[in-house]
């Protein structure tokens, strides 16, 4: 099976981390904005969700950009939305890119409020609500190191690889 995931994520979860396992073990593509968004302005295709559509036609992972909801009717995509507790996601971004608390609060902040936005705007849903997705993981709970081990395991036993 041609197996796609969709990987929507809180900012600082560690998505892009779990998605690059994944990629790694599947022996599959991660696409993300910058990749789509270059993609489209380029000219290769009118729209982002064209370009989703048409990735979607080869295995792949493709984080955000709404492709949860495009992708919805599929029998093969995997829709997974990723979290994790605010003060976990602070933490990280502190880390991460060297900020402040209160620089990676107003950051984490908002860059969800964007992706909110962008969501409802592009699909007239809440992003984030759990019936529009097969699978949420808490990384707070499960920690980003064992989601990819988590997501193999169900993709085997699910008979998707």
């Amino acid at each position: 099976m041609k197996l796609v995931i969709t990987m929507s994520r809180r900012f600082g979860t560690g998505a892009s981390i779990i998605a690059a396992e994944l990629s790694e073990r599947l022996g599959i593509p991660v696409y993300d904005k910058a990749y789509i968004e270059e993609h489209v302005n380029d000219h290769m295709f009118e729209s982002e969700a064209e370009a989703i559509r048409k990735l979607a036609e080869q295995p792949c992972i493709i984080l955000g950009r709404c492709a949860s909801d495009i992708l919805k009717d599929r029998r093969n995509v995997l829709n997974i939305f990723v979290c994790a507790d605010k003060e976990d996601r602070i933490r990280r971004i502190m880390g991460k890119e060297n900020l402040s608390y209160e620089e990676a609060k107003e950051k984490v902040d908002q860059t969800d409020k964007e992706r909110a936005s962008y969501y409802f705007k592009h699909t007239g849903k809440t992003w984030g609500d759990v019936n529009d997705y097969h699978m949420i993981l808490n990384t707070s709970q499960l920690g980003v190191e064992n989601c990819a081990d988590i997501l193999m395991r169900y993709l085997e036993r699910a008979d998707y690889i």
